[in-house]
C-alpha cells in the first residue's frame, strides 16, 4: 500500500518534470501508467526473447546434444520468453495502482492468465520434445507413447482451465474440483473416446499389439498400410495408395486386426499360390519322355533314382510293363512337381530353413492345383513380388517341356 502510493507519487512528480500536471489516479494518470507498464512488459519480452531465442540458439548450434535442438524446434524457448512480461505485469502493476482500483484487479488477473498460458504452452513444448526424441529411438517400435503424451496434455489443459476459472472467480481450485462430481456423467460422455482410447492405449502398449511403423490391415475401416501414429483417440494409417485412414484407438482391441509385424521380424515371407494343371494333359511318362527328363539338371538324379526304384519293384514282384493293372509308372505331373521342389531348393532367394514344399491339392473344376508353399528371404513388398513373379513365369514356361498345360477357362464364343 505504502509502496504503491510512493511509486504513484514519484510517477506523478516525474510527469510534472516533463511538463504534465496530472492528478494521481486520474484518467490521464492511469492511461500513462498503463502505457509505461505495457512498455516495460514489451521491453522485458524483447530482452528475454533475445536471450532465449538468439543467445541460447547459438549455444544450441554448438552443442552436440539432440534434446536442446528438439526443444528449440518445438518453440520451447520462444514460448518461455512470454513468462517475463507476465511476471513483470503481475509484480509491478500494484506499485502504480491502488490495490482496490478495478484496473489493478483486471491487469493482475490478465497477467496471471497470460502466465498460465505461457507455462502451459512451454510445458506442451517439453512434452512434444520428449515425444519426438522417444519416437526417434528404437524403443518407439516396441511401445509408442503418443497416447500417453496426449493424456498428459489433456490433464494439463484441464488443470490450466481450472486455474484460469478459479482466478476469474476468485475461488479455490479445490472448491471447483469438489463441484466436478455433479457433472461427472456429462464429462464421461464428452470424454468417452478419450477414456476408451486411454484404456486401449495401456493394453496396446503392454501387449505390443500395434506400434508405429507396423503394417496392419483392417478391412472394416479400409485400412491397409503403415501405422503413422497411435494416438489417444485415433490411430493414423497411411495406406499403400498414400491415403490416410483414421481408426478409433479402442477398435484395435475390440475388433479383428491383422498385423504383419510378425512376418517382418521373421526370417521369411510366405509364398502360397497354385498353378492349375489341365487334367487332360496329365499322363504316364514313356521312355522318350524319361530320356528327355534325364537331361534336366535339377531332376536328373531324381528321374534315374525313380526309374531304378520302379525297375527293382517290377523285378521283385515279377511284373512286366505290359501289365497295366499292376505296373507302377511315373507321371509327368509328379515329375514336374519334383522339378518344382528342386528348383525352389536351388533358388538363392528362398529360405531353406523354413517350410518348403509343392503339394497337390484336391482337383476342382479348374483343374489340379499344384501349390507352392515356401518362404522368401526377401520381405520387402517390391522384392517379394518380383521373386514370386519370376518363379511362376519360369514354372509356367516349363509346363510344355513336361507335356502339361495350365488350365485356362475359355468363354462362349
Amino acid at each position: 500500500m505504502e509502496q504503491s502510493n510512493e511509486v504513484s507519487q514519484l510517477f506523478t512528480q516525474l510527469l510534472a518534470l516533463l511538463g504534465l500536471q496530472v492528478e494521481t489516479y486520474s484518467t490521464l494518470h492511469l492511461t500513462l501508467a498503463l502505457g509505461v507498464l505495457l512498455t516495460l512488459s514489451w521491453l522485458s519480452f524483447v530482452i528475454s526473447g533475445f536471450i532465449l531465442r538468439n543467445a541460447i540458439h547459438r549455444i544450441i548450434e554448438r552443442s552436440k546434444n539432440n534434446w536442446d535442438d528438439e526443444l528449440h524446434r518445438h518453440g520451447f524457448f520462444r514460448r518461455l520468453s512470454h513468462i517475463a512480461p507476465a511476471i513483470l505485469l503481475y509484480l509491478v502493476t500494484p506499485l502504480f495502482l491502488h490495490e482496490a482500483h478495478p484496473l489493478l484487479i483486471i491487469i493482475v488477473k490478465l497477467s496471471l492468465i497470460y502466465l498460465l498460458f505461457s507455462l502451459f504452452f512451454a510445458a506442451n513444448s517439453v512434452l512434444d520434445t520428449a515425444s519426438g526424441i522417444y519416437n526417434a529411438s528404437p524403443l518407439a517400435r516396441k511401445a509408442p507413447i503418443t497416447g500417453f503424451i496426449q493424456v498428459v496434455k489433456l490433464l494439463l489443459t484441464i488443470v490450466a482451465i481450472l486455474l484460469i476459472i478459479s482466478n476469474l472467480l476468485d475461488k479455490s481450485p479445490l472448491l471447483l474440483l469438489s463441484g466436478l462430481g455433479a457433472v461427472t456423467a456429462v464429462m464421461l460422455l464428452v470424454f468417452k473416446d478419450a477414456i476408451l482410447g486411454f484404456v486401449a492405449g495401456i493394453q496396446i502398449a503392454a501387449n505390443r499389439m500395434v506400434t508405429n511403423g507396423d503394417w496392419i490391415e483392417m478391412s472394416k475401416y479400409g485400412a491397409d498400410g503403415t501405422v503413422l501414429e497411435v494416438g489417444l483417440t485415433t490411430v493414423k494409417v497411411q495406406n499403400w495408395d498414400n491415403t490416410i485412414t483414421t481408426i478409433p484407438t479402442y477398435a484395435l482391441i475390440t475388433e479383428s486386426i491383422r498385423n504383419w509385424r510378425g512376418m517382418e521380424e521373421s526370417p521369411g515371407r510366405r509364398f502360397k499360390r497354385s498353378i492349375y494343371i489341365d487334367v487332360h494333359s496329365i499322363k504316364f511318362c514313356d521312355k522318350d519322355m524319361l530320356d528327355k527328363f534325364k537331361e534336366i539338371r535339377y531332376i536328373k538324379a531324381y528321374v534315374q533314382k525313380k526309374v531304378d526304384e520302379l525297375a527293382k519293384f517290377h523285378q521283385d514282384n515279377d511284373i512286366t510293363e505290359a501289365d497295366l493293372l499292376n505296373a507302377r509308372r511315373m507321371t509327368n505331373i509328379g515329375t514336374f512337381r519334383a522339378y518344382m521342389v528342386e528348383y525352389l531348393r536351388q533358388h538363392p532367394k528362398i529360405n531353406k530353413d523354413l517350410t518348403l514344399m509343392v503339394r497337390q491339392l484336391a482337383p476342382t473344376e479348374l483343374g489340379v492345383p499344384l501349390e507352392i508353399y515356401c518362404f522368401s528371404s526377401e520381405k520387402s513388398w517390391v522384392a517379394y513380388e518380383g521373386i514370386q513373379s519370376d518363379l511362376f513365369d519360369h514354372f509356367l514356361a516349363m509346363l510344355p517341356l513336361f507335356e502339361l498345360r495350365a488350365y485356362q477357362r475359355v468363354g462362349d464364343r
